[in-house]
């Protein structure tokens, strides 16, 4: 590969579906050769073994349940490798990742340590890489596979660590980019290490912001996701089968889209892209030949509709004092409460004396800790009513608050529902309703149906 070819530089991300399998990885490997522009491919964890890591983390089990669930990891990684034509030096590999599995999933401490969790979270992906080199070697690419904790560098924050731009650049640039002529590097998504070597996680679907993140860092001009569905479609297809792929997305659709809940794209993939201005393809690692979305700054067209979305597990939060009224400051108090904490706030709306707002709530997550955390200490200073079960539905477009007629046909679809909460004219691409879960499937049904068919 010439200079001249990493000029045109790809980075690939292969979603857990995608290498759940031997076959699955197969079609994968077949991507990759028929582009030789992609010299950076970073993988998720096989399918069912993230699930089965975070039961580990989180639940507390007897030392017989959790070998139940570590046999069942290796279950899965031992149907890839007794595929391989060359398999004794990755079994070697492999079990040692397995050993080292072992000894963090019985240790004592694992359901109290972040960083524990974080180390025993990371295995995933380093198995599903170490699998997918040696699949590619079979079909006679050149290919390493590389430890991405070298070069993406994280604080010390972990469940939810903040990449370290500059330290990732510097890395990229002096430990990968002068292999890359001669080799494809096969890394993991969703890890990095913090400056004392510590393992570290991105917080689950990191592995689209590791791609990314490595694309901004190698100066790649594209970065394909390639999942188990063809593109970002117009809502959620499980919801409704009317549901189509999109040809075209612009950065700012597709951040307002993956912020509120589209699971094709993490919401912070469209971060390093937008600085850089790298195209983002998202296509089915299944049927590549079907095309999919390309995501770039800007579309041919921009409609006042493009997308629905749905956020799951949300609480609303009401915070009310009678000081409040006139008061100076309660605001930029509450606020420096959730900012403390790092949490991030949908929707805000306001009145005299009570503040509500949207939180991320889901299960056994770090969000739900901090969640209670933020509660009691706004508690000690203001009355605090938490609502849950609800989900978020929101219209994505262009030039929503200033288009005649935009918002009616958005309500008149959802007149018989119950909403909780709205919020309109922050910024000209969305709209967004707070609705019973219950009703949430319906409630998106027939803004489709208003909207796109």
């Amino acid at each position: 590969m010439s200079n001249i070819e990493l000029n045109s530089l790809n980075v690939a991300k292969f979603g857990g579906t995608s290498v759940a399998n031997f076959a699955a990885m197969q079609n994968c490997a077949n991507i990759i050769k028929n582009n030789p522009n992609t010299r950076v491919v970073v993988v998720s964890a096989s399918a069912g073994v993230t699930n089965l890591l975070v039961d580990i983390a989180h639940t507390a089990m007897s030392k017989d349940q959790i070998k139940q669930k570590l046999v069942e990891i290796k279950t899965i990684q031992y149907a890839i490798l007794n595929e391989l034509a060359n398999s004794e030096e990755v079994a070697e590999k492999l079990e040692s990742l397995l050993a080292s599995l072992t000894d963090l999933a019985l240790h004592e401490e694992i359901i109290h340590s972040a960083d524990l969790k974080d180390s025993l979270l990371s295995h995933g992906e380093r198995m599903s890489s170490l699998l997918f080199s040696a699949v590619l070697k079979q079909i006679d690419v050149n290919a390493e596979n590389f430890d991405v904790r070298n070069v993406l560098k994280t604080d010390s924050e972990f469940g939810k660590a903040t990449p370290q731009l500059e330290a990732i650049k510097a890395a990229a640039e002096q430990i990968m980019l002068p292999s890359l002529v001669n080799t494809v590097f096969v890394t993991q998504g969703f890890i990095g290490s913090d400056e004392q070597g510590n393992t570290t996680t991105l917080g689950r679907g990191g592995s689209d912001f590791t791609a990314a993140l490595l694309a901004e860092a190698l100066g790649a001009i594209s970065c394909e996701i390639w999942t188990d569905v063809i593109g970002v479609y117009t809502t959620d297809p499980r919801i409704t089968d009317a549901a189509r792929p999109l040809p075209e997305l612009s950065f700012e659709e597709a951040a307002e889209m993956a912020t509120f809940g589209a699971k094709v794209l993490h919401p912070a993939t469209m971060e390093p892209a937008l600085r850089q201005d790298i195209k983002v393809f998202v296509g089915s690692s299944r049927e590549p030949e079907k095309g999919g979305t390309w995501i770039v700054r800007d579309c041919e067209t921009e409609p006042a509709y493009r997308a629905i979305t749905r956020r799951k597990e949300q609480v609303m939060v009401t915070v009310k004092t009678p000081k409040m009224m006139y008061a100076q400051g309660f605001l930029q108090k509450v606020f420096t409460i959730i900012a403390k904490h790092k949490l991030s706030v949908d929707l805000v709306t306001t009145s005299e004396i009570s503040v509500a707002f949207t939180l991320d709530n889901p299960a056994n997550s770090v969000v739900e800790q901090l969640n209670r955390a933020t509660l009691e200490e706004l508690s000690q200073f203001c009355d605090v009513l938490v609502e849950d079960n609800y989900d978020l539905v929101t219209v994505v477009g262009n030039n929503m608050h200033s288009e005649a007629g935009v918002s009616n046909r958005i309500f008149d679809a959802v007149a018989e529902y119950n909403l909780r909460m709205i919020c309109y004219g922050a910024n000209p691409h969305n709209l967004s309703l707070l609705v019973n879960a219950s009703a949430s499937n319906d409630v998106v049904t027939s803004l489709h149906k208003a909207l796109f068919e």
